[in-house]
């Protein structure tokens, strides 16, 4: 299917829904990969967003959960909605999906260390340390990771 004006219609969305999701799984596990592997060698902590997904369930429904479970929920959110938020980018702007990505990447990046960061107590995208400047290049990184990989699958399919 041709990444064009027609994408935007309900059919199309549900045409790029498996390419978008697939992107999406991809994006993510280069995510955690950089968030357990190359972020403590570049910037010394190790991202774990699962800690926040906690913070979260606290705060807005009094529950404690383990890590396990905010884990899978940060990856499954990671997985769905991000791919989803780089396309919208992408139909809104029209820029090129990599670029899509790196646009719904420091909103993402935004939202989190922004706006949910301070919201369950932690300071304002949290003094712009380490863990802040490591979080955007991984929220960054990986909606590119999606953009492009999404831009893959559409052009193989295509060819078909």
């Amino acid at each position: 299917m041709a990444l064009d004006s027609s994408v935007s219609s309900n059919s199309s969305l549900r045409n790029v829904l498996p390419a978008l999701l697939l992107a999406g799984v991809i994006g993510e596990v280069a995510f955690e990969a950089y968030a357990w592997f190359v972020s403590p060698i570049l910037f010394g902590p190790v991202l774990e967003p699962a800690y926040l997904i906690r913070a979260l369930a606290t705060k807005l429904f009094g529950l404690t959960i383990p890590y396990s479970v905010a884990f899978i929920v940060h990856f499954s959110v990671g997985a769905v909605v991000f791919p989803l938020a780089v396309f919208a980018v992408y139909e809104v702007t029209r820029l090129r999906l990599w670029l899509s990505g790196v646009v719904a990447g420091v909103l993402l990046w935004y939202i989190a260390q922004g706006m949910l960061a301070p919201f369950i107590g932690r300071s304002f995208m949290m003094d712009f340390g380490a863990y802040t400047q490591s979080s955007f290049i991984g929220h960054v990184g990986m909606a590119m990771v999606m953009g492009v990989i999404f831009q893959k699958f559409s052009e193989n399919r295509r060819e078909r």
